[in-house]
């Protein structure tokens, strides 16, 4: 049986459109044993995910840690693997490949010495998904699905939520705040849902638990679910909810990921030709400041009246 190893580190949005790629991998490589080489926080992500038999966290050795380092050239080296693909495409996963120099497996990346090397010069102007495609084509993989996350979906009954809702993603990095939308635009939008028949359902993680409480407070109709939730619910909440409206954070793409249409809200701190997620109910709005953006022009874009 031959092995292959997959390199997806993160964030959280990349690693969710690697997954079309990653399935993909799977399809052309159907007998062999698939490992994945990620970060912590997606590890159990990966290990749902249908295609891959291991996964492996990567502790990030540096150069001053030259015994992890040597654990980590031990283990590539003993697991035999005979072509890796390198989905990361970054200066650490790249220096990876350099470990197993000389007698490096099959490298598909960008790694200076890789086999099987993404050439194209357009390679950081094209869309993630494309790059990604585009890197697979040059080792003879040409069907590359669309991202789904359908396998990870949790069953969200435990929240007892009405039928209808729709999915609030306020939050984002936090050392990126111009990619956020006002938390009192939220509050309006909030609002706005809850006249129009819906629950305005608000998620993020445990580090805007306070952005939850704000807009909950001052739309008495939104229920508060941050902090409360898993990377498979919110793939669940969004394969229920009627739609989803966010900031351009991972959150978003594994709403999309399982199946929600969506808004996603763009500041010029970010370009969503290249990073945002795809899908055949995706909305894209975009303001040099998103302060600027108003709250009937996101609300337009609810499909209900």
């Amino acid at each position: 049986m031959s092995r292959i190893l997959v390199i997806k580190l993160g964030a959280l949005g990349d690693f969710v459109q690697a997954m079309g790629p990653a399935a993909a991998i799977r399809a052309h490589h159907q007998d062999a044993e698939i490992t994945l080489l990620t970060s912590a926080p997606f590890a159990e992500l990966g290990r749902a995910a249908p295609y891959f038999d291991r996964v492996w966290i990567d502790e990030r050795p540096s150069l001053a840690r030259p015994l992890a380092l040597w654990r980590l050239r031990a283990r590539l080296r003993g697991a035999g693997f005979a072509r890796v693909y390198d989905l990361q495409t970054s200066d650490r996963s790249s220096f990876y490949f350099q470990l197993l120099r000389p007698g490096a497996p099959e490298w598909s990346g960008i790694a200076r010495g890789a086999s099987h090397p993404h050439a194209n010069p357009r390679r950081d102007l094209i869309h993630t998904i494309e790059r990604q495609k585009d890197q697979l084509a040059a080792i003879g993989i040409k069907d590359v699905p669309t991202p789904s996350l359908a396998w990870a979906a949790s069953d969200i009954a435990r929240f007892h939520l009405p039928e209808r809702f729709v999915l609030l993603v306020p939050g984002g990095a936090p050392h990126r705040p111009e990619k956020r939308w006002p938390a009192a635009s939220y509050a309006a939008l909030a609002r706005l849902v809850s006249a129009r028949g819906a629950a305005p359902v608000v998620i993020g993680g445990t580090a805007e638990t306070s952005l939850g409480a704000e807009i909950s407070q001052s739309a008495p109709g939104a229920i508060d679910l941050t902090g409360k939730t898993s990377f498979g619910d919110i793939v669940g909440l969004g394969g229920r909810a009627l739609h989803t409206i966010g900031n351009d954070t991972g959150p978003v793409h594994l709403a999309v990921a399982g199946g929600a249409s969506a808004t996603v809200l763009y500041s010029a701190a970010s370009d969503p030709d290249l990073t945002a997620p795809r899908g055949p109910r995706v909305t894209i709005l975009r303001r040099e400041s998103l302060a600027a953006l108003g709250v009937e022009e996101v609300a337009a874009t609810l499909p209900f009246g």
